[in-house]
């Protein structure tokens, strides 16, 4: 067993591109090193902003010698009416190296074949591995890449070195016009010299003596050890660093040696929201904020730098004079924007544009207004005119100075300065919520009135981008719209909401008027799309796919009721009753076809068996309806189980495609009914298992 050690030495790479190139490195390599037929035992990555490294330990140090089976021609093909090899017989021993008598014939699927057997002597790994590598590096995807020099090669960031061993010995390659050797280099400040290295042991410790942590974990411990040292050196044991997760890996891979200095700030930039202090700390300067043991923002920061700091107090400086610039023109902005009220903005949204065929952001602003106080009329009436007002001053943000500057304030300074406009706190923080969830499974309105507004901002951009034909296809979703239906479905599932999705899809598509068609179709699609999403969300989170389908299928039209169904469904199933009656369900389907007919008449029912499943058909249904209406759908199942047996002995016994048209359309009555009820909680007959 060997090892191999490969590391691509560049110019600074983007903290963000690191972690994605080093899982792709990995799964590659193993992917790449299998289909060699060579075992390994462990593969390890490592990366800083100067390097990329892939080390594979218990590497075989030969490929195995194997038969590789060739089929060709049919026999049919092959040999002619006399028993002779064709020419396409013969061509295909030439083409393996072998004579036409050492061909044989095997037995496929298809059919006989001719086939060469080849015996395949197993390369050294040393000799294999270079174009491995090699095919690493052209492998590796970047969101932006370059080209340097005149080489065709693109990477992140213009290669440097690279080391290339395999037990100690160089693996000859040239990649960009940089050729391999035995070498790496240390610290770009500290250690920039090329030093040499023998192993995957040997560099780890060469780099820490050169003052490069490579591995990113340790990296990162060193990073919150460093941050939170400094901030109790400062501000001693009460004050502690906010530590974000983005932010801590942002950092991570901006430092190969992370050494910390805490700051401070003027009092006066307290003023600002907290979201803007922190945003500009953390987003445009990478600095981490510092609060006391109440969660109270003090005038603090902590910024890691790349290298050890032998002046403190220049470094510092240095650092709060780059804050200070920033935090100037936030607070300038600020109070700017706070000179003129929301809603005096709302007029000028006029000038951005929502999208070049749905109008602005002011057409926008007033139909999502429309919709929130449709959606408030349903939901809570006593919310009407906050679920307006609140829409209304929605997007006013986005013409605000401060979420010109920070994007990512906005809702959040619409919630602000709507409190500094003396609006209801509960209008601004639905101002604020309408954005929620940010992601899948992020944190979705707490209020009420934010869930509406933000049912309606999604209701619209759905139907208007479905109208003008812009759906996502494959994995293109340009406009974010599947991010869009699972902010919708987050939604109306956490806060419980029965809405029917045909009403308002319908009114958001109306709300355009004459932009768009307005075909129904557009409908059906935007709910078969939101329909997707909510099967795949349940069966990413371990519901039964046949069990989500049985439900959907029935219907799908409020999301509430769907999944007291589907709660329903998987409650039932474990009952070995019900699957017999799912079974049966198939069968009741696969007889009645189209039919939908359910009158049945008494005085047709001529069979004991018909008369018994009748029976027991009136009774389910009186007793289920009235559970059925209370979404009592658990308790509605377990009255239809009395249809079991007569079902079977239905089937056992009586003959349903009679000559007698009457008597046949009945008895396909008599089915469709049954099948009817139980289709008001889901398709059992997709819940079957053989």
């Amino acid at each position: 067993m060997s090892e191999l050690l490969f590391e691509i030495g560049t110019e600074e790479i983007p903290a963000g591109y690191i972690q994605p190139a080093l899982d792709t490195l990995a799964t590659a390599a193993a992917d790449k090193l299998s289909d060699l037929g060579l075992a390994f035992g462990t593969i390890q990555t490592f990366g800083t902003p100067r390097r990329l490294t892939l080390t594979v330990t218990g590497l075989q140090s030969r490929q195995p010698d194997r038969s590789v089976e060739h089929l060709g021609p049919s026999k049919k093909a092959a040999v002619d009416a006399e028993g002779r090899w064709t020419r396409a017989a013969e061509g295909f021993a030439r083409s393996h190296g072998v004579e036409p008598d050492q061909l044989q014939i095997v037995i496929t699927p298809k059919g006989e074949y001719l086939q060469v057997v080849e015996d395949v002597q197993g390369q050294e790994t040393a000799v294999l591995l270079p174009a491995l590598l090699e095919s690493l590096v052209h492998g590796l995807v970047f969101p932006k890449s370059m080209r340097w020099a005149d080489y065709n090669l693109t990477f992140a960031r213009p290669i440097q070195w690279l080391l290339a061993l395999h037990d100690g010995v160089v693996l000859p390659m040239t990649i960009g016009g940089v050729t391999s050797g035995n070498t790496t280099r240390g610290h770009r400040f500290m250690a920039p010299q090329a030093v040499p290295v023998t192993g995957i042991e040997n560099y780890l410790r060469t780099l820490a003596e050169c003052f490069v942590i490579a591995e990113p974990a340790e990296r990162k411990a060193m990073v919150v050890e460093a941050v939170k040292k400094v901030v109790v050196a400062t501000a001693g044991t009460s004050a502690q660093p906010v530590l974000h997760e983005g932010l801590l890996d942002t950092v991570t891979n901006l430092v190969e040696l992370p050494c910390a200095v805490c700051g401070r700030f003027d009092q006066k930039f307290l003023q600002l929201p907290e979201e803007a202090l922190i945003t500009s700390m953390r987003e445009h300067q990478k600095y981490f904020p510092v609060v006391d043991q109440d969660g109270k923002l003090l005038p603090l920061f902590v910024a890691v730098n790349n290298t050890r700091v032998t002046d403190q107090e220049l470094a510092t400086s240095g650092h709060e004079r780059v804050l200070r610039a920033r935090l100037e023109d936030g607070l300038f902005f600020f109070n700017e924007d706070r000179k003129r009220p929301l809603i005096d903005r709302c007029a000028e949204l006029h000038g951005i544009v929502f999208q070049n065929k749905l109008g602005t952001m002011q057409d926008k602003s007033e139909r999502i207004s429309r919709m929130a106080g449709l959606l408030a009329a349903q939901i809570a009436p006593e919310l009407y005119d906050d679920a307006v007002r609140a829409a209304t001053l929605a997007k006013a943000d986005l013409l605000t100075a401060m979420v010109g500057e920070f994007p990512t304030l906005q809702g959040i300074m619409g919630r602000v300065y709507a409190l500094h406009d003396g609006e209801k706190p509960t209008v601004a923080l639905a101002v604020e919520e309408h954005y929620l969830p940010l992601r899948a499974g992020g944190k979705v309105p707490h209020s009420l009135l934010g869930a509406i507004v933000g049912i309606a901002d999604r209701l619209d951009t759905l139907a208007g981008y479905f109208a003008i034909g812009e759906k996502p296809t494959g994995n293109k979703d340009v406009f974010g719209l599947r991010r869009q239906a699972i902010g919708l479905i987050g939604i109306v599932r956490e806060r419980n909401l029965t809405i029917s999705l045909h009403e308002f899809v319908t009114a958001a598509l109306l709300g355009y008027g004459d932009l768009v068609s307005q075909d129904v179709q557009i409908v059906d699609e935007v709910i078969s799309f939101i329909q997707h999403r909510f099967e795949n969300d349940l069966i990413a989170s371990d519901c039964a796919q046949e069990v989500v389908e049985a439900a959907t299928v029935a219907g799908f039209d409020e999301l509430t009721d769907c999944l007291k169904r589907i709660d329903a469904l998987n409650e039932i199933y474990r009952q070995g009753s019900f699957r017999v009656l799912a079974g049966s369900f198939k069968r009741i389907n696969n007889i009645i076809k189209d039919n939908r007919q359910t009158a049945v008449d008494e005085a047709l029912l001529t069979e004991p068996a018909e008369r018994a499943l009748y029976a027991a058909l009136v009774t389910a249904h009186e007793k289920a309806s009235p559970l059925l209406e209370q979404q009592l759908y658990y308790q509605a199942l377990l009255e239809m189980l009395i249809i079991k047996e007569p079902v079977d002995q239905f089937f056992d016994s009586v003959m349903v495609m009679v000559e007698d048209i009457d008597v046949r359309q009945n008895r396909l009555n008599l089915l469709s009914a049954l099948r009817a009820l139980v289709l008001r909680v889901g398709d059992i007959s997709r819940m079957h298992v053989e």
